[in-house]
């Protein structure tokens, strides 16, 4: 990554063409046609400063019904009032990590991602314009934390593990940080960034 953060995530943006799946290291999966898929979007927050970039990140509560405990963009499904994808995802990273939109610069969309419980996730790509405290929501989010940009995307970061699930194996990348397990969607939307800088 080069000192010009907003131009390396604007062209990831014009790069990352297709869609993303949590199928895509399972070619084997069949998926019914008829499925419906629950708009959502997700803030790809980024603070940048001198030279350095750091992405805000939350772990989901334990006691949440879709993917307790797990490391995740700030972002939730698209409500009725929300005009869009982009609203509801300033809107769920306001109520979650307590990020105003009118700190928010957003540079762009990436193609959607459809997860294995039933959401089609758009992930907005934003920078963060100052500084902020995050103010984790109070049983949703059990911890709001930041990693560095280049480390997220470089693809040389990622593997590709598996496990079983629902009968079958399987695989998923991953990206660890620290503490910090990222792996599932939040990981192979990563990856569709890291790919897009990597092959622009």
């Amino acid at each position: 990554m080069t000192r010009d953060f907003a131009a390396q995530l604007r062209q990831a943006v014009a790069h990352a063409r297709a869609p993303s799946s949590d199928y895509d290291l399972n070619p084997d999966t069949v998926l019914p046609e008829n499925r419906k898929l629950r708009p959502a979007g997700v803030l790809v927050p980024v603070l940048a400063r001198d030279d350095a970039a750091r992405l805000f990140l939350t772990k989901r509560s334990s006691a949440l019904k879709h993917h307790p405990g797990q490391i995740a963009f700030p972002g939730g499904k698209q409500d009725d009032n929300d005009a869009d994808v982009t609203s509801a995802a300033l809107r769920e990273a306001h109520e979650e990590i307590g990020l105003v939109p009118e700190n928010v610069e957003v540079l762009g969309l990436l193609p959607a991602h459809e997860t294995v419980t039933g959401f089609y996730v758009t992930p907005v790509i934003a920078l963060v314009r100052e500084p902020f405290t995050p103010v984790p929501e109070p049983g949703e989010v059990e911890e709001v934390f930041d990693v560095p940009l280049n480390h997220v995307l470089s693809p040389d970061n990622f593997s590709v593990q598996s496990r079983r699930w629902r009968g079958s194996r399987r695989h998923y990348y991953t990206v660890p940080f620290g503490p910090y397990y990222i792996w599932g969607a939040t990981a192979r939307i990563l990856r569709s960034m890291a790919d897009a800088l990597e092959n622009r």
